[in-house]
């Protein structure tokens, strides 16, 4: 076929052919004589898988990859991305129904009786703006692909180390309402368990550990495990982990019976994952625009991640892990992370470490947004459930929470 026949038969433009040829992401053949472009079947199936990329959003950067993967049979690299893309119009559509609610909320002060005091729109909007920029400029800067290789070699070493587990030794509870018995399946469907709201920890019973080196996976194994026996999943129930890394949680809760769903940013981690766990489900996303549809999963579980949010991205996370949940009265979160009891414990863990010039804790805290448990809670509670949670060393903690009866 020449141009114009293969254009026709694609229904798009004989200058688009043109672009995509400049591009580079395709080269027809060339007449002898004339030197006319001669477009073959196999020219015009790459044509319309460009186009049909194009479609979808994808860029041509994006596209020309994908043509690579396609070019080596490599079908798991053209899966990555489209679910790369996927995620992208996830995050378009979240931002978009933000902007719908703001106009929304913008819509009933409006119709307030009495004259309308501007400011409140201006609160409003410049709230959108810090979210939607919260949104916008995360981005993985301890770059987990390269880790991803040494991971599960990394958090077992880590976890060798772990004198005190090994001892028994572990922090004293704080003051902070503890609860350290785990829920029954029976407790977690039947809503019979008491759960109390936090309080903030006394200062004075912090205990600090700025004279020890810094480790990220202090009880590590002990807290995957509380995860699973607070989750307690039903057989068939479905999950997603948030930031699954390598699956050492999901993979417990396979192990349950639980059908399990798995996100994380980095393709390696998930390469690495898919191989461990074959029969689970895992997709490129991050805390902050979930690529699933509303009200898709029975509970959420989240280990060592949550903390690479910053203050407003954590707020973001929390409402998109509400979304995906399905309106029941069993769903629950579970998340367990290093976090600080309140401002004091942080204040008094961030003078420590600064006074015994420990640059292992120092720039734990300059990168990692550590939250305050009492503050979790509470935006827990705001979102409409009550929560519990057990504390496995001065800074790692599990939280559950489930809706409000």
């Amino acid at each position: 076929m020449n141009i114009k026949e293969a254009a026709s038969r694609l229904g798009i433009s004989a200058r688009a052919i043109r672009f995509y040829e400049e591009k580079g992401l395709i080269q027809p053949a060339k007449q002898a004589g004339n030197g006319y472009r001669t477009y073959t079947e196999n020219d015009i199936w790459r044509l319309q898988t460009i186009a049909a990329l194009r479609e979808i959003g994808m860029s041509l950067q994006d596209i020309t990859h994908a043509l690579a993967e396609i070019d080596q049979g490599n079908q798991q690299g053209l899966e990555e991305y489209l679910e790369l893309q996927q995620a992208v119009m996830y995050a378009q559509w979240v931002e978009l129904k933000r902007m719908m609610d703001t106009t929304q909320r913008m819509i009933d002060l409006n119709r307030q009786d009495g004259s309308l005091d501007v400011s409140h729109l201006h609160d409003l909007a410049g709230s959108a703006r810090r979210l939607r920029e919260a949104r916008q400029n995360w981005h993985d800067r301890w770059n987990y692909d390269k880790q991803a290789a040494i991971h599960d070699q990394r958090v077992q070493a880590e976890c060798s180390n772990d004198v005190s587990a090994k001892s028994g030794d572990h922090a004293a509870p704080s003051s902070i309402n503890v609860q350290t018995q785990p829920a029954s399946a029976a407790d977690m469907h039947t809503r019979q368990v008491k759960i109390t709201p936090p309080a903030n920890a006394s200062l004075s019973k912090v205990h600090t550990t700025a004279d020890k080196p810094f480790n990220l996976y202090h009880n590590y194994d002990e807290a995957l495990e509380q995860i699973v026996q607070w989750i307690s999943p039903v057989s068939g129930e479905a999950g997603l982990d948030i930031g699954t890394g390598t699956g050492n949680l999901a993979g417990r809760m396979l192990n349950q019976g639980a059908v399990m769903t798995g996100i994380d940013q980095s393709r390696e981690m998930l390469r690495t994952c898919r191989r461990k766990y074959p029969q689970m489900q895992v997709k490129l996303g991050n805390f902050l625009a979930l690529p699933f549809a509303d009200h898709s999963f029975d509970f959420v579980v989240s280990s060592f991640a949550f903390h690479h949010l910053g203050p407003d991205q954590q707020r973001l996370a929390l409402e998109e892990m509400q979304r995906v949940l399905k309106n029941t009265d069993t769903v629950r979160i579970c998340l367990t992370d290093l976090m600080f009891t309140d401002s004091a414990h942080r204040n008094t863990y961030s003078k420590h470490a600064a006074t015994n010039r420990d640059i292992e804790q120092q720039r734990a805290l300059r990168e990692r947004h550590f939250p305050l448990l009492d503050e979790l809670c509470r935006r827990l509670d705001h979102l409409g459930y009550e929560t519990k949670h057990v504390r496995h060393n001065e800074l790692l903690h599990t939280v559950l929470a489930v809706p409000l009866r």
